[in-house]
């Protein structure tokens, strides 16, 4: 790359969050809320250069969230992106332009989370739950290779980057029967979200679905397991699940990801028509979890059972409809080595394993102060590696 007027170590194609990477967020600035992209360790908010985008490309970079870029479906994200590459890539800053140093700059959630569905698509973490929660059955049940499994979450606790999470209240199962009290077995889940922008559509093909997932962002799925054992038979996750979802704050563009895109898994059996692919949408995303600044587990994504195309086909597959805002997750990425667990409850196998942190402690689940950070990167063009902004959140004790 020839020289260009943002001077950051950090924003070069060898890093992260150089060129090909630009992801999409919100942050605050004195005239208020500003859509903004990431580049290199710096905030580039886009309201203070909207005379560089033609019309209809300057009420999105005004906006005060992704909520009308979201909306505006690919022809748009794609000029946009164009015009952003030349923009930050110049030798000269565009009229206007101001950097916010990330460390000193508040974010916000980036758009209007709307339906919000969690899948369970890692074979390994899939197999190992059932392992854990029911020893004397099979681990995987049997409809697990024939679909996308998954649970409609609760938007409205969908949070961004940096939020504490309180532990939550809830019942679980007691030597006596039913206890009440805060989760003694909090843990969390490293994921991958997508983002959901374009027309309103049902019964999304797996080929059409890129013209529906705007990016991709990192998840942590907080997941009190004592309350899911005891509630989730016969319907699956609720009370265990619902109190708070992590999300980066930086939405890197699905476009991106070209160089990262990989073929999913052999099921070992024909796909229905409707799940089949005409393209690979795999993605081959490497994770890395942080536990009080101990790397616990580095998940690899390219080993999911089902894409984000065919994920999005099956939530539509019955008519319901996919909206600008609208979110679904991976479900724990998970990987067949002890290193690769993308949750504690995989990594302590249930609390019969501590793990050790580096200043000597140890955990089986997360204890109030901890702070876990999840990040991940893929392969990009000509060698260079794209990334996804980390998530990050801190437990604060019960109330």
């Amino acid at each position: 790359m020839t020289a260009c007027w943002i001077d950051d170590p950090a924003f070069t194609a060898s890093s992260p969050f150089g060129p090909q990477t630009l992801p999409y967020g919100v942050v605050e600035t004195p005239d208020g809320p500003s859509v903004a992209v990431r580049v290199g360790d710096h905030a580039l908010p886009l309201r203070p250069i909207a005379a560089e985008f033609t019309p209809d490309l300057r009420e999105l970079v005004t906006a005060a969230s992704l909520d009308p870029l979201l909306a505006a479906g690919r022809p748009a994200w794609s000029v946009l992106r164009a015009r952003l590459r030349e923009l930050v890539t110049a030798p000269a800053a565009p009229a206007g332009a101001v950097l916010l140093p990330l460390a000193e700059t508040t974010t916000r959630l980036p758009f209007t989370v709307g339906d919000y569905v969690d899948f369970y698509s890692s074979r390994d973490h899939a197999e190992n739950v059932g392992r854990i929660f029911r020893p004397d059955a099979e681990p995987l049940l049997p409809n697990w290779t024939h679909l996308p499994v998954g649970y409609h979450g609760r938007a409205g606790t969908v949070v961004v980057s940096g939020t504490d999470v309180v532990r939550p209240h809830g019942q679980r199962r007691g030597a006596e029967g039913p206890e009440f009290g805060p989760s003694t077995r909090l843990d969390i889940e490293a994921e991958i979200g997508f983002v959901c922008g374009g027309p309103v559509a049902g019964r999304v093909s797996t080929s059409s679905a890129p013209d529906h997932v705007f990016g991709v962002a990192v998840v942590n799925d907080w997941s009190a397991r004592d309350i899911q054992a005891w509630e989730y038979v016969p319907l699956g996750p609720f009370l265990g699940k619902s109190f708070a979802t992590s999300i980066s704050a930086w939405i890197t563009p699905l476009e991106a990801f070209a160089a990262a895109r990989v073929k999913v898994p052999d099921p070992g059996h024909p796909r229905l028509d409707y799940l089949v692919e005409d393209q690979n949408w795999g993605l081959d995303l490497h994770l890395e979890v942080v536990w009080n600044g101990t790397v616990v587990s580095r998940p690899d994504f390219a080993g999911m059972a089902y894409s984000c195309a065919q994920q999005l086909a099956h939530m539509t597959v019955n008519g319901a409809t996919v909206r600008p805002g609208d979110l679904f997750a991976s479900g724990t990425v998970s990987g067949p080595e002890k290193r690769q667990r993308g949750s504690f409850l995989e990594l302590s196998w249930s609390g019969a394993e501590p793990i050790t942190l580096e200043d000597g402690s140890t955990r089986t689940f997360l204890e109030d102060g901890d702070t876990v950070t999840i990040t991940a990167t893929a392969p990009g063009p000509d060698g260079s590696v794209v990334g996804l902004a980390e998530v990050t959140g801190t437990v604060v004790a019960a109330p």
